[in-house]
């Protein structure tokens, strides 16, 4: 009965990711009749709404590795740090008062991030850097690493902790200090692990919503200056999924073209992830 149970959970999540990437590649197939495969990878224009229609997912793509870079740039770093500091330094009270502490930051909803980026953020870049738009890359990238740092910092100092006490303790024994055997022992032993955290997290980073669309805004553009408007695969599914695009357009359709690509993107970083992480934990079992 258990495993029936069990079995039958798991069929509806395999079930859901196909209903998923069917209604994708379905009508995905009715936009690129329309559009040529290599002008939507391809284009540096992202105009589908406008009477002068362009449909390159570039700029959205721009957007949205902007984003993601960004957010890595603040995330990693702290998360790593962050993990150290509970594997290595912190004792049980403290690792087992903090680490909720900080986890909580993953259970605030996103939509908050975003006014945060609006009401907070945003003031505070546009007195360090006045000719700054209410909407900008750099607000949506600070709060998105806000909102990835409890994952990077998580995965990571699971990672820590399951090296093994041995090596700490002959690192000891040859005179190393605790910062060297954390550094030069056991963040290199648990690399793979770190790494895979890393990547889960930029994926989470790439899909991103809300926050992302309160804060960066809506102007589809190439551009590497955080200080300017752009827009994101996801913010733009959210703007044509209002409602005012009439459905079975091609418009409409747009949205689907960009959820695949998307789909593949984060589809590529977790199966990445996946095997990095099944090699950190063939060196340990």
């Amino acid at each position: 009965m258990i495993a029936t149970l069990l079995f039958a959970c798991g069929l509806v999540s395999v079930l859901t990711t196909i209903g998923i990437v069917v209604v994708l590649v379905t009508e995905s197939v009715g936009f690129f009749r329309q559009v040529p495969i290599r002008e939507f990878l391809t284009g540096t224009r992202w105009a589908p709404l406008f009477s002068d229609q362009a449909f390159g997912i570039l700029p959205l793509l721009n957007g949205t590795l902007l984003i993601a870079f960004g957010s890595m740039v603040i995330a990693l770093p702290v998360g790593l740090t962050s993990a150290i500091y509970m594997s290595e330094y912190a004792s049980p009270r403290v690792r087992g008062t903090v680490k909720p502490i900080l986890e909580v930051l993953a259970g605030i909803p996103t939509v908050v991030y975003g006014y945060f980026a609006l009401m907070f953020v945003t003031p505070i870049i546009r007195q360090v850097f006045p000719g700054t738009g209410i909407y900008n890359a750099a607000a949506g990238a600070i709060v998105v690493g806000i909102m990835i740092i409890p994952m990077v910092a998580s995965l990571s100092e699971d990672a820590l902790s399951a090296v093994p006490r041995a090596l700490r303790e002959a690192a000891y024994g040859l005179g190393a200090t605790r910062f060297e055997v954390s550094t030069r022992v056991v963040v290199p032993a648990a690399l793979s692990g770190i790494a895979a955290s890393f990547i889960l997290a930029i994926s989470r980073a790439v899909g991103e919503t809300m926050a992302v669309t309160l804060a960066a805004g809506a102007t589809p553009r190439m551009t590497l200056n955080f200080l300017e408007s752009v827009q994101t695969m996801t913010a733009y599914i959210v703007q044509v999924s209002l409602g005012e695009t009439p459905h079975g357009s091609l418009e409409y359709q747009t949205i689907f073209a960009v959820g695949l690509v998307l789909f593949v993107i984060t589809l590529g970083m977790n199966v990445v992830s996946n095997r990095i992480t099944a090699r950190f934990r063939e060196a340990y079992e």
